[in-house]
């Protein structure tokens, strides 16, 4: 008997009808499905094609994007800056817009026509460089930054393929070199290098441009503590004084001591950022900050305010002068000595070496260190701008580095740093760091630290003007604006031996010297004796005069009233003291 075998559908499991029944549904039609489905990836395909296409277009148009031509250091873009400005609003660098020459060399037909007629065009090109730019298998290369309209418009005229203009941030500094070794300056790709543009960049600008942001678009101006009417002058009488007594270099800042700002800082010879290849003078760099020097006895004042502040001494306390001081195989003297005892007060006017090594022996070495530490003369100083140097020390601090450094020999320190010191000396005894930003006195003293007695503070204002009256500052005591001061002179070493024709003359003034609100320095590198001098180089001289010039000139721009008639220092400040001894 034959049997028929019906061969039908296998048998589903009951997973895998579960599994079809979540995944289709019932009673669906799975060929209709199975079309729409691919209907869907045709369609999600073609809308990825569509913006390929788009993107490909683009580029075909406008070229490479920003983000891919800075994809090396060398061929970035210049990115966009904030302005600087004064504490006036004056405008100190801010950003253009300049076309540079850039080519893709993978769009060249004739790279040697191109370099042919590129640099016979722009003869300041390197035939050689432009090759190896051209050569290269970078899709992008610059050719040449910031050409001039002229230049743009004859290169425009080649109608080469492949090479094209940029439009690129550009910063210009509309004062030149006003304000150079502050504010600094950029390099070619809009990247601060020096001052407070190498300050920006550290302080979050080089970041935000890192990580895309700000490349086109101004951020929120910067505004300075530095008055541009002051800089001005102090800049214009420090280039006369340079001249006039044919130093090597000149230099010189106004601080308020309220607040630590810096009003003006002025180093000659200086440099116009706009054409960066002058800051590469090893002679133009920043000698208030980056220099240090032994700052001669602008020292004393540090010396007697410590002698004072200890309460060892008082102003009519005496030591011996009637003649040199002697110290092993060292022989201490006096430019005018007076061979008798004298005060403090004379030891300050008469600027006695005897005198001021005498105070600082009677302290002792480590509270000499002390002191000098407490005023910050011991430490580098930091502030906003990155070129900074640390004081030269004694390796081994004896009694005889005491001796010397009590009237500013055997240390150095940067000026701006002695500044602050001084700062702290006569605005009621606090010792607020430098900025060169806007600082108001409240924001002033929440970081200010209280280092000496407000007496103390008292007696040294009191010193500083009657210096003025009756000692070496006499000279800048100009009429009506009661200013103190102290003068150095300090001799420079040269080949491990102090030379006294070359000298390093300083000149520090407050005014008014009853209430200081600002604190004026003047440095003279090597002056050399006028007939008018009567052959001498001392800061009296030079340092003084120059100095009561810049007083006469910046004070009413400061908002200080002229008062005439004001009663001797010993009355006007001494007597409102808390203690007059």
């Amino acid at each position: 008997m034959t049997h028929v075998i019906h061969i039908g559908k296998p048998s589903e499991s009951l997973r895998q009808r579960l599994i079809r029944t979540l995944l289709y549904g019932r009673n669906v039609d799975r060929a209709a499905k199975a079309r729409a489905r691919v209907g869907l990836a045709i369609l999600a395909f073609a809308m990825v094609f569509a913006v390929i296409a788009a993107r490909l277009m683009m580029y075909a148009i406008i070229g490479d994007s920003h983000g891919t031509r800075r994809a090396s250091s060398q061929d970035a873009i210049a990115t966009a800056r904030p302005d600087i400005l004064d504490r006036n609003g004056e405008i100190l660098a801010t950003d253009v817009k300049a076309s540079s020459l850039f080519a893709e060399p993978r769009k060249l037909i004739d790279k040697d026509e191109a370099i042919e007629l590129l640099t016979g065009t722009l003869p300041d090109l390197d035939a050689g460089e432009v090759r190896d730019r051209l050569s290269s298998r970078k899709g992008f290369v610059w050719l040449k930054r910031e050409l001039t309209p002229q230049q743009q418009r004859d290169v425009f005229k080649l109608g080469l393929p492949g090479v094209g203009f940029l439009r690129e941030n550009k910063r210009v500094y509309p004062t030149g070199p006003e304000v150079s070794h502050l504010i600094g300056l950029v390099n070619i790709d809009n990247q601060g290098i020096a001052g407070i543009e190498k300050w920006l960049d550290g302080n979050g600008l080089a970041d935000l441009h890192r990580a895309g942001f700000a490349t086109d678009r101004q951020q929120e101006p910067i505004q300075l503590a530095v008055d541009l009417r002051v800089e001005h002058a102090l800049r214009d009488e420090l280039i006369k004084a340079k001249d006039k007594f044919h130093a090597k270099a000149a230099s010189g800042l106004v601080s308020n001591v309220r607040t630590g700002e810096i009003v003006a800082m002025v180093s000659l010879p200086d440099f116009d950022p706009n054409n960066p290849k002058e800051a590469n003078d090893p002679d133009r760099i920043n000698r208030l900050t980056t220099g240090v020097y032994e700052m001669g006895s602008t020292f004393k004042a540090f010396t007697l305010a410590m002698g004072l502040d200890s309460g060892k001494i008082n102003l009519n306390s005496t030591v011996d002068a009637r003649g040199p001081l002697q110290y092993g195989k060292f022989t201490i003297h006096d430019d005018h000595p007076l061979g008798r005892f004298i005060n403090i007060k004379e030891v300050f006017t008469y600027s006695s070496n005897v005198g001021a090594a005498r105070v600082a022996l009677q302290q002792g070495v480590e509270a000499h260190k002390a002191f000098l530490a407490k005023m910050g003369q011991m430490t580098r100083l930091r502030t906003e701008l990155p070129e900074s140097a640390s004081p030269l020390l004694p390796r081994h601090w004896s009694d005889l580095n005491t001796i010397t450094i009590a009237f500013g020999h055997g240390m150095a320190v940067a000026p701006l740093q002695a500044v602050m010191g001084i700062d702290a000396l006569v605005n009621g005894g606090y010792l607020i760091p430098p900025t060169f930003l806007k600082r108001t006195e409240a924001e002033a003293m929440a970081l200010a630290r209280k280092v000496i007695k407000t007496e103390t503070s008292d007696k040294m204002r009191y010193l500083m003007r009657l210096n003025a009256e009756v000692g070496t500052a006499k000279k800048a005591d100009v009429k009506g604006y009661y200013i103190g001061g102290k003068t150095g002179t300090a001799e420079k070493v040269i080949n491990g031996k102090y030379a006294k024709k070359r000298v390093l003359n300083a000149f520090t003034a407050i005014l008014p010297a009853d209430n200081p609100k600002y604190q004026l320095l003047v440095m003279l590198d090597e002056p050399q004796a006028l007939p008018e001098t009567h052959g001498f180089i001392t800061s009296g001289w030079n340092a003084v005069p120059t100095g009561g010039n810049v007083i006469a000139r910046i004070a009413p721009l400061l908002g200080i009233a002229p008062r005439f008639d004001l009663p001797p220092s010993d009355r006007l400040i001494l007597a409102a003291s808390k203690d007059n001894r």
